[in-house]
């Protein structure tokens, strides 16, 4: 979700006001998503490099963050949306906050309409890491290990791979994100800011990703055997 400082900035405003309006977007993303029967929909509100952000804006955010929370737990719960919260590992997120986060995750974790995973405090590098650790810690031997056996030690073991990528405002890089799960995602980059970004768009963004051909490193069968 990129974008929000840039939009303020064009405004004239401070990079607090593009956080305040992405609130929007979150809101009518999910709705979207859930009407066109995504069944797992996940959002990367803070990395685990967003913490080198200005301290001010990090509270600001960690505030933020605890309001849209507590002000949509109704919306989610009434939708059948099942909400996860992936990373939330550091020390430095407020208490307060954490709280929250379990208590949505508990509200409910008996939803079945859809999955709406929230990466907060997330970095890919770190779940590999863990993973690794606690493959290690179970003292599996070395050549047991086979990449199902690997995900399996991944945080939340049943998320599918990724199937789309979709990062706002034309960036154009991996930031972190998913590592493991995105090997054979496709990508999408639209330029729209992410607090402008809008159901429309998303449902662009999921009509490009229907017209892709995706081989998974394979070839199309008509052109099986086939030199040309």
């Amino acid at each position: 979700m990129d974008g929000n400082g840039r939009w303020a900035q064009r405004r004239s405003l401070p990079r607090t006001a593009g956080h305040q309006a992405a609130e929007t977007t979150v809101i009518d993303i999910i709705e979207a998503a859930r009407a066109a029967g995504v069944e797992w929909l996940s959002l990367y509100a803070f990395s685990t490099e967003n913490w080198s952000r200005p301290g001010t804006e990090v509270d600001f955010l960690m505030g933020l963050v605890r309001r849209v929370v507590r002000k949509h737990a109704p919306l989610l719960l009434a939708r059948g949306i099942r909400c996860r919260f992936l990373g939330v590992a550091d020390s430095r997120i407020p208490r307060e906050l954490a709280q929250d986060f379990e208590d949505l995750a508990t509200l409910t974790a008996d939803n079945r309409g859809m999955t709406l995973t929230v990466a907060f405090d997330h970095g890919g590098r770190r779940d590999i890491v863990e993973a690794a650790r606690s493959l290690i810690r179970s003292r599996t031997p070395a050549d047991e290990v086979t990449e199902q056996l690997f995900a399996d030690h991944l945080p939340f073991p049943d998320t599918p791979d990724v199937d789309l990528v979709i990062r706002t405002s034309g960036e154009q890089r991996i930031s972190n994100f998913m590592l493991w799960q995105v090997a054979y995602a496709e990508w999408v980059f639209p330029e729209v800011l992410w607090p402008d970004f809008r159901a429309l768009d998303f449902l662009a963004c999921l009509h490009t990703y229907r017209r892709r051909d995706r081989r998974f490193g394979g070839v199309p069968p008509r052109t099986m055997g086939d030199p040309s």
